[in-house]
C-alpha cells in the first residue's frame, strides 16, 4: 500500500502529500529508492474531499508503479506507453477496433513520435504528425491521391486517445493533442449512398439472373437493412417461417491474419423484423439447395446451419458480400456502390413509405435516434431534387406557351 505524507507550511498547514510506493530491495539487501508522486489539493476542498482524491491518487499512482509507468514519467517514450495503452483499451475494444488501432499505431503513430518522452511532446510535434499524414499517399489511391481528411482525423484520434490515458494516468497534466492547438483539415461529411427507387428495381430484376444465394443476400439486405456481418452470420434457425419474421442476433467479424470472430451485433442490438413472404419463400428454397449440396458432398460438407456459405458449408467470410456486389453492379452496369448502401437505402425506402423514424431505428439496430435521422437530409434532398425537376417542367412549359402566342 502507498504510504502518505502530509507536507506543512511555517504555519503547520498542510499544503501538499508525499505519496511513496515502495517496489522491494536490490541485490545487497538494500532498500530501494520509492516511486515518489507529490498531491496538491485545490483550495476550498474540504477534508472529506482531499481524503477521497488522495485515496484515488494513490491507488491509481500504485498500479502505475507496478507496470513500470510511474517514477520515470519524465523517461517514459510514446513507444513504451503506446504498448500500455493497448494492454489497457484492449478489454474495452472490439477485435476489429484493437486491430486497426495496433495497426495505425505501429504503422504510422510510433515511426513518427515513438522515440519522443511522452512528457516532452508539444502541440508542434503533433501538428507535424499530422502534416504527415496530409500529405500521405492512399495505400489504394489512384494518381497519387493521399489520405482523405476524415483518414487523417480518424488516426489523429487515436494519438488523442493515447494522450488522454496519459492525463488519466499522469504522466502528462495536458494532451498535446487537443483540437484546439491543432491546424486540421476541413472534413466534408461524406454523402450517404442510396438507390433510388428506379435503381433499386432495376437492380433487383437484373437480380433474378443471379444464384439463389445471391439473390437471397441481397433481398434480406434491402428488406432488413442490416450490415454485412449481420447478415452473413444468419443461420436458418433465426427465421420465423410462420410470422414472417427474422432474428439479427449475431455478426461476423474478420480481423487479420485471425479465424472469422462471430459476436454480438454492433451496440449489443439484437432485433428481430419483419420480413415479407417472398423472402421467406427465398430462404426455403436456399434451404433446401444446401441440403442437396450437402448430400452430394458426403463428409466433406461442414453442417453449421450457416444461410450464407462457401461450397462446402463453411462460413462465407465478411468481405465476399462486397466483393460480390461489386461483380454485380458491374457487370449488368450500375453505377458502383458499397454494399453498406443496400443498409441506407432500406432505411431511406422506409422513411419514403411513410415508416416511423423510431421503428426504422429499430429496425437497423440505431443505438440513438440520432444516428438514423441522417437519412431524413437523404428525403430532404431528394424533395429538393424533385421541387428542381418540377420548376424546370413549368419553366419548359411556359417557354412552349409563349411561342405559341
Amino acid at each position: 500500500m502507498p504510504t502518505i505524507t502530509p507536507r506543512k507550511n511555517k504555519s503547520g498547514e498542510i499544503i501538499s502529500y508525499t505519496i511513496r510506493v515502495y517496489h522491494g530491495y536490490d541485490s545487497k539487501g538494500k532498500r530501494l529508492k520509492p516511486y515518489t508522486m507529490t498531491y496538491k489539493p485545490a483550495p476550498g476542498m474540504t477534508a472529506k474531499q482531499i481524503d477521497k482524491e488522495l485515496q484515488k491518487i494513490s491507488l491509481d499512482f500504485e498500479e502505475r508503479c507496478q507496470k513500470g509507468i510511474a517514477g520515470n514519467a519524465e523517461k517514459i517514450t510514446l513507444e513504451e506507453f503506446a504498448k500500455v495503452y493497448l494492454e489497457i483499451k484492449k478489454p474495452s475494444f472490439s477485435e476489429r477496433t484493437y486491430d486497426a488501432y495496433s495497426k495505425a499505431i505501429d504503422s504510422l503513430i510510433i515511426p513518427a513520435l515513438g522515440s519522443h518522452k511522452i512528457s516532452q511532446i508539444k502541440p508542434a510535434h503533433v501538428q507535424m504528425f499530422v502534416q504527415q499524414l496530409c500529405n500521405m499517399p492512399k495505400s489504394r489511391g489512384k494518381n497519387g491521391e493521399k489520405l482523405s481528411e476524415s483518414s487523417v482525423r480518424r488516426y489523429l484520434a487515436i494519438l488523442q486517445s493515447i494522450f488522454r490515458l496519459a492525463v488519466k494516468q499522469r504522466i502528462i497534466t495536458e494532451s498535446p493533442a487537443k483540437a484546439e492547438y491543432l491546424e486540421l483539415p476541413r472534413v466534408i461529411p461524406p454523402k450517404t449512398e442510396i438507390f433510388s427507387k428506379q435503381e433499386a428495381a432495376k437492380m433487383l430484376s437484373y437480380l433474378e439472373e443471379e444464384s439463389l444465394q445471391f439473390q437471397t443476400l441481397i433481398q434480406l439486405a434491402i428488406m432488413t437493412g442490416a450490415r454485412r456481418g449481420e447478415l452473413v452470420a444468419l443461420k436458418f434457425s433465426d427465421f420465423d417461417y410462420e410470422n414472417n419474421k427474422v432474428t439479427i442476433e449475431r455478426a461476423a467479424v474478420s480481423v487479420s491474419h485471425q479465424p472469422i470472430i462471430i459476436k454480438r451485433p454492433k451496440d449489443y442490438e439484437v432485433r428481430t423484423v419483419a420480413v415479407n413472404p417472398y423472402c421467406i419463400d427465398l430462404v426455403k428454397l436456399l434451404r433446401a439447395e444446401k441440403d442437396r449440396q450437402a448430400e452430394r458432398l458426403g463428409s466433406q460438407w461442414h453442417e453449421n446451419d450457416w444461410l450464407f456459405t462457401q461450397d462446402n458449408g463453411e462460413l462465407m467470410h465478411p468481405n465476399t458480400p462486397s466483393a460480390q456486389f461489386s461483380k454485380f453492379l458491374k457487370k449488368y452496369g450500375m453505377n458502383h456502390r458499397k454494399f453498406h448502401s443496400l443498409r441506407h437505402t432500406s432505411a431511406t425506402l422506409l422513411l419514403y413509405g411513410g415508416v416511423n423514424i423510431k421503428q426504422v431505428q429499430e429496425r437497423l439496430g440505431h443505438s440513438n435516434l440520432e444516428t438514423t435521422n441522417k437519412y431524413l437530409h437523404c428525403i430532404s434532398e431528394a424533395d429538393e431534387q424533385a421541387a428542381n425537376v418540377l420548376q424546370d417542367m413549368l419553366i419548359t412549359h411556359k417557354v412552349k406557351e409563349k411561342k405559341h402566342a
